[in-house]
Order: structure tokens, then sequence, then C-alpha cells
């Protein structure tokens, strides 16, 4: 069972949408005050699928069982976790209650087996309010978003 207890701050960033993209994490160890991030980005991709690749990244990283609380500022993501959509859209195949297809499959089905490791709460922070970890990961996400070089995002290529 889950012992160890952890924060995590999420955030995606695209500059157009879709157009270049950025992810970024901030894990913080609230027992011993260690903090450990991270980020990425692409070269042409979507804000959404930035806001689930930040938590798959940092999902990732975790090496046993934990429980976290999870802060993000997409009810996208929070929704889809907290809310059960996720497991509803797994099991109709994929297919919303609209009856239209879910987007970014290949990261939804990522990011189920990450958090079946662990015991999670969500939290939906209110984006650009000053909370401070949530503001230095749209910052570090941002960063990633305006390199040069970028990879492609091969899910979004995929897709669209």
């Amino acid at each position: 069972m889950a012992t160890k207890e952890i924060l995590i701050y999420t955030d995606g960033s695209c500059l157009g949408n879709p157009g270049p993209g950025g992810w970024a994490y901030i894990i913080c160890d609230p027992q011993n005050g260690q903090r450990e991030q991270q980020s990425g980005g692409f070269a042409k991709t979507t804000n959404n699928r930035m806001e689930i690749l930040s938590v798959i990244e940092a999902l990732q990283t975790l090496t046993e069982p934990c429980k976290i609380t999870l802060f993000s500022d997409s009810q996208y993501v929070c929704y889809a976790i907290s809310k059960g959509w996720l497991r509803s859209w797994r099991n109709k195949n994929w297919i919303k209650s609209d009856k239209k297809p879910v987007k970014n499959v290949d990261l939804w089905k990522r990011l189920i087996p990450l958090l079946e490791n662990h015991t999670l709460t969500i939290k939906w922070l209110r984006g650009h309010t000053g909370h401070r970890e949530n503001e230095q990961c749209d910052t570090m996400a941002r960063a990633c978003a305006a390199k040069s070089n970028l990879p492609e995002d091969i899910g979004f290529t995929n897709n669209s």
C-alpha cells in the first residue's frame, strides 16, 4: 500500500492551439523537503495533450506506490480522472457520451496504468492566480514551447 506522500504540480502550455507546446511538473516530498522538476516540449501539439503529458511524465518518475495529491489547472485532466470519464471512455471503447471519439487516446492509455499504482487525490487550481508551483510549471512549459528544434509529437501527428 502507498505510504510515501507527495505533492505533484503539473501544467501544459501551447503557443497556438495547435502549435508548439510544452509540459512541466514539480514533485514535492513534504517529509524531507526535496523537490524534483522537469519539462519538455513538442513542435506541434495541443494544450490538452501537454496537460495530460505533464501528469504522465511526473508519474513515470515514481519508483514506488505513493499517496499523491495532484494539482492541475486543467479541468479536462482533473475531471477525466476524478469524475470517472477516463474509466467510462475506456469501457465504451474510447467513445464519449455524445457518440464522438475521445481525443488523445494514446496519452490516456499511457496514463491509466500509471494511475493504478498510486492513491490519488486531485485538486484543480485556477490557473494564473499566483499559486507558486503552478506559476513555475507554467513558466517552464512556456519556455519549452518557445524552444527551436522541438521534436514531433507523433501522437498528435498520427491523430490530426
